[in-house]
């Protein structure tokens, strides 16, 4: 009876030794019952396959809930990654240092960076002349640079 036992377990499991522990605690779970159960009898053979498979199907109910186990680099770069305070620093500086620039000049390089519209578009959209959106989006980023420039120089 152990034969099969432990081939129907390790067909579900597909690992030799977890298999092997389901037909250990099977075989000891019937002869506790053993004064329940009828040497022999199809029905012996119905509840030993039926209590492999309810305690696979419980040992993989436990492990769904157990929370992943990870390295502790794995950790650390995902801490890393999800806590990514120098992207969000720049982000904010460059925010800061774009609402110094004139109305014009920030109007421009939101239009162009931030929207993603092409110079045509940006000219259409702010009524003016596409020679003087190329030309705002030049100065803009000169100014843009500098006041970069000035706030990495300025201790903290």
């Amino acid at each position: 009876m152990a034969v099969p036992l432990f081939s129907f377990a390790l067909r579900l499991t597909r690992d030799r030794t977890v298999a092997e522990d389901v037909v250990q605690e099977v075989l000891v779970r019937a002869w506790r019952r053993a004064d329940h159960l009828e040497p022999g009898s199809d029905a012996l053979r119905g509840w030993l396959f039926a209590a492999a498979r309810n305690l696979i199907t419980d040992m993989w109910r436990a492990k769904a809930r157990r929370p992943a186990i990870v390295s502790c680099d794995e950790a650390v770069d995902v801490a890393v990654t999800a806590d990514d305070v120098d992207r969000v620093l720049r982000r904010q500086t460059l925010d800061d240092a774009l609402y110094q620039l004139t109305p014009k000049h920030r109007d421009v390089l939101i239009q162009i960076y931030y929207e993603g519209r092409s110079l045509a578009e940006t000219a259409h959209r702010l009524g003016v002349p596409l020679g003087t959106v190329k030309s705002r989006a030049h100065n803009a980023l000169r100014a843009l640079r500098m006041l970069l420039q000035e706030i990495e120089v300025q201790p903290r």
